[in-house]
């Protein structure tokens, strides 16, 4: 039995498995027991022979998932931070299992996509925006390192671009998802009703068939923004410096790359400074696995650091978009202050790298 109130919603539609995130409200925020259901539910689908496919969407027409839930990260932080690590190392698995997960995985990044939600789509193997999408990695507005494998995905989009996307916390629409490798298809919002029942049917057997189906509902993507943004983009960002980039930015006397500097500069500098050099050593790394290993170390290192609370409290508690970061300048972050995001946690690493 299906029952409406919970914040994960099972079921299945002929040989297709349905995830909803069912928690609207809260913009279908992730909990510690919704990534549980989700670990058992994909678990139990990987060897079930009836099941050929599975979606994931979103309840409401908000979107798919805003992130973690971040309220609670705050209070844990506030507290010493006990409950977090166990979260992120359930959290973090449940995206290696996606990305690994033996059938074809169906995400559809409807709306927003922030945070976690991206790491509950962007692993699989199908992945859908639509003309309401807006996908980020917001993390260093709160204090944190891209995680959720963001980092993975980030390293991997052309040129600078995850660079650009991952300092400054840019959500992105359909065509730019597309181009930085975080989407597949674009599919107008309209038709997804239509995409559930066509993979519902009994023609849809095989990974093939799935991704043909999907495609059969696509058309091109109305026109982004960073393909042309290149030109000033990548070479700004290719700098060696978190300061660097901000004066090649504003040197560009370009309106856009000047945003980009200001945007920039609202963020932790310790964060930004460990969120670069987490980007400079994943593109070393083959496997997401291994980066969510070491987004798991910053993660961790961030809970003892005071601006993961600070930053959560300007963002979503007192919303008075005003940080008091720790410390405040970029010049005043030092090599072992970023260091510290990088070495084993107090708990023991996570270990992915060798297998869940």
């Amino acid at each position: 039995m299906v029952h409406e109130d919970e914040p994960v919603l099972l079921d299945r539609a002929g040989r297709t498995a349905r995830i909803t995130l069912n928690r609207p409200r809260a913009l279908n925020a992730l909990t510690h027991p919704m990534v549980l259901r989700i670990t058992e539910a994909l678990a139990r689908w990987e060897n079930d022979e009836s099941v050929t496919a599975v979606i994931i969407s979103g309840a409401g027409e908000r979107g798919l998932c805003a992130g973690g839930d971040i309220r609670a990260i705050h209070e844990d932080a506030r507290t010493g931070g006990a409950a977090s690590p166990t979260f992120w190392r359930d959290e973090y698995r449940l995206n290696a299992r996606i990305a690994r997960f033996p059938k074809p995985y169906v995400a559809l990044m409807d709306g927003i996509v922030m945070g976690g939600g991206v790491g509950v789509s962007a692993h699989g193997t199908v992945r859908i925006v639509t003309e309401r999408s807006a996908v980020a990695m917001p993390e260093t507005g709160i204090g944190l390192v891209p995680d959720v494998g963001g980092t993975h995905l980030l390293s991997r989009a052309p040129g600078e671009l995850g660079t650009h996307l991952a300092l400054t916390g840019r959500a992105v629409g359909a065509a730019d998802a597309l181009l930085c490798g975080l989407a597949d298809h674009f599919v107008p919002a309209e038709r997804l009703d239509a995409v559930r029942t066509a993979l519902a049917g009994p023609d849809v057997r095989e990974a093939a068939h799935v991704t043909a189906t999907v495609r059969g509902y696509g058309t091109a993507a109305p026109e982004g923004q960073l393909a042309a943004d290149r030109e000033w983009i990548d070479p700004c960002y290719a700098a060696d410096t978190v300061e660097e980039i901000v004066e090649r930015l504003l040197a560009t006397g370009l309106p856009a790359a000047k945003e980009a500097a200001e945007t920039i500069l609202t963020r932790s500098p310790t964060v930004l400074k460990a969120t670069l050099e987490a980007l400079r050593r994943v593109r070393l790394l083959p496997t997401l696995e291994e980066a969510l290993d070491q987004e798991y170390r910053a993660s961790c290192a961030a809970l003892a650091t005071p601006d993961l609370v600070e930053g959560i409290r300007a963002q979503v508690i007192d919303k008075d978009r005003r940080p008091r970061w720790s410390p405040k300048e970029l010049a005043q972050v030092t090599e072992a202050d970023v260091a510290r995001f990088f070495a084993p946690p107090p708990g023991g690493d996570l270990g992915l790298a060798g297998g869940v």
